[in-house]
Parts: structure tokens; C-alpha cells; sequence
């Protein structure tokens, strides 16, 4: 039969045993206490989040809403150009319609161009008592 030692057994090299033979736990390393660096950054981060500062360039949530909102007002306008509403128009109808829409739009401003020129014009006749009426009332 065999015979039973008391003596414990071999146990493998940088393994730490107590007194009864049991392995003792290696400790295990935190990065976030073990790492200078790693620390260091931390505390950069957290106090750059405390004076509300973004380190990383990130934008807020409030920030990305409003780019988005943005976005979809520029498509929306864009969707909504005149270019859009002339592929629109189809057929016959619609050429003859905007055909009429640019004669009235040119005579709009034809009319415009005269209104200015009656206005830019001056009677001499009111020339002519104006200066009339400077001469009498001018100092001596």
C-alpha cells in the first residue's frame, strides 16, 4: 500500500503558501491607481468637465440638435426652389402660365423704370422761381 506523507507538496516557483499549504491570492494591479498617467488624465478630464470646458472637442447634445435642425431647414428650402416648382409645371398649361408670369413681371418693371423717371423729372419753370426767390432773400 502507500504510505501517506505529511509533508506538503511542491508547490511551482513565485507562488506564495501560508502555513497550512494553501496558495495565497496574488493581488491583482488596478490600472487606474497603479498608472501616473492614467491618473494625470483623469484628473485633467474631470476638472475640464467642472469648468465646462471640452477638451476632445466633442459637441454638446444641444449643439448636434441644432446642426440637425439646420440641415433638414437647408434641405427643406432647397427642396422648395423655384427651380423645384419649374419641374413641376408640366405640359403646355404650365409653359403658357409662366410664360404670361415673366411679360407681366417684365412689364411690372418697365412701369417701375418710368414711375423713377417722372419722379427724377424737375420743371424748370420751379427752377426758375426758386432761384428767384434765393435772390430776394438772400443777406445783404
Amino acid at each position: 500500500m502507500m504510505s501517506m506523507s505529511t509533508s506538503p507538496p511542491a508547490t511551482p516557483t513565485g507562488v506564495q503558501t501560508d502555513a497550512e499549504g494553501l496558495i495565497l491570492p496574488k493581488k491583482l494591479i488596478n490600472p487606474c491607481i497603479e498608472n501616473t498617467d492614467r491618473k494625470e488624465l483623469h484628473r485633467e478630464l474631470k476638472f475640464n468637465a467642472r469648468i465646462g470646458k471640452s477638451v476632445l472637442n466633442q459637441k454638446s447634445e444641444l449643439q448636434r440638435a441644432y446642426e440637425k435642425q439646420k440641415e433638414r431647414h437647408a434641405a427643406a428650402i432647397e427642396q422648395h426652389s423655384p427651380e423645384a416648382e419649374l419641374a413641376g409645371v408640366k405640359g403646355e398649361l404650365g409653359r403658357v402660365i409662366m410664360e404670361r408670369a415673366q411679360k407681366h413681371g417684365a412689364a411690372a418693371q418697365k412701369q417701375d423704370a418710368e414711375d423713377d423717371d417722372e419722379r427724377q423729372y424737375v420743371n424748370p419753370e420751379y427752377l426758375n422761381v426758386r432761384a428767384k426767390l434765393r435772390t430776394a432773400h438772400a443777406p445783404n
